[in-house]
């Protein structure tokens, strides 16, 4: 962790700046240490899907590639510290832990995208809002811990990120928004600043349980 810290470097990115291109050269890896980043896939004739979130303390890039596989943007103001990839790899070369701990993140991500992807198959338009927004409140600030039973946050995507994300229509999104408001589960400032003041109520809503996150690779 020594030898990384000399090589790491830290920078803020603003919301809608470029952290990865598809099939770009990686060069850097990077631990996120605070805000959202967007996953997306481009099909060729550019129609765009997002397929995931990143939250701190979650690890961008993929050791051994040469280039990306997926797009990264900074949907939120995102605090990073970023390696060169050179670096990282020759330490999990000395390192088994290390490498370990990569593989550890890897299969996690394996599980979310599982989950996620049961959510999208089986669950009904309410539960996946409520299963949207439990995911944002358990994971956006890493400080809070997995007892934490109230949360207050900005929601990390629009209106239209959000349809994108749970493949349902903008007017859906905003009909169960405001539903969740109404019901008292949770309430909303600006259009954007969501406060749960109870968060087990939200939990009911979600027709099954997200997954707690795991801890970082690299943390300072």
């Amino acid at each position: 962790m020594a030898k990384l810290a000399k090589t790491s470097s830290r920078h803020s990115v603003e919301p809608g700046v470029e952290l990865i291109g598809d099939a770009e050269t990686l060069n850097s890896y990077s631990n996120v240490l605070s805000g959202v980043v967007k996953l997306t896939k481009s099909l060729s004739d550019g129609r765009q899907q997002i397929v995931g979130l990143r939250f701190a303390p979650d690890f961008l890039g993929q050791p051994f590639k040469a280039k990306s596989a997926i797009h990264a943007e900074a949907a939120t103001t995102v605090s990073l510290c970023s390696f060169p990839k050179a670096a990282i790899e020759q330490m999990m070369k000395q390192s088994p832990e290390l490498e370990h701990r990569l593989l550890r993140q890897t299969l996690n991500e394996l599980d979310e995208a599982r989950e996620w992807m049961v959510t999208l198959g089986c669950k009904t338009a309410p539960e996946k809002v409520a299963s949207f927004l439990l995911m944002i409140a358990r994971n956006i600030d890493s400080g809070v811990g997995p007892a934490a039973r109230s949360a207050r946050f900005d929601l990390p995507l629009t209106r239209a990120g959000i349809s994108d994300f749970l493949g349902i229509t903008n007017e859906t999104v905003s009909r169960q928004l405001t539903r969740l408001r109404m019901d008292g589960v949770i309430r909303i400032e600006n259009s954007r600043r969501v406060t749960v003041d109870d968060i087990s109520r939200l939990e009911q809503r979600c027709g099954g349980r997200w997954p707690r996150r795991n801890r970082p690779i690299y943390e300072t």
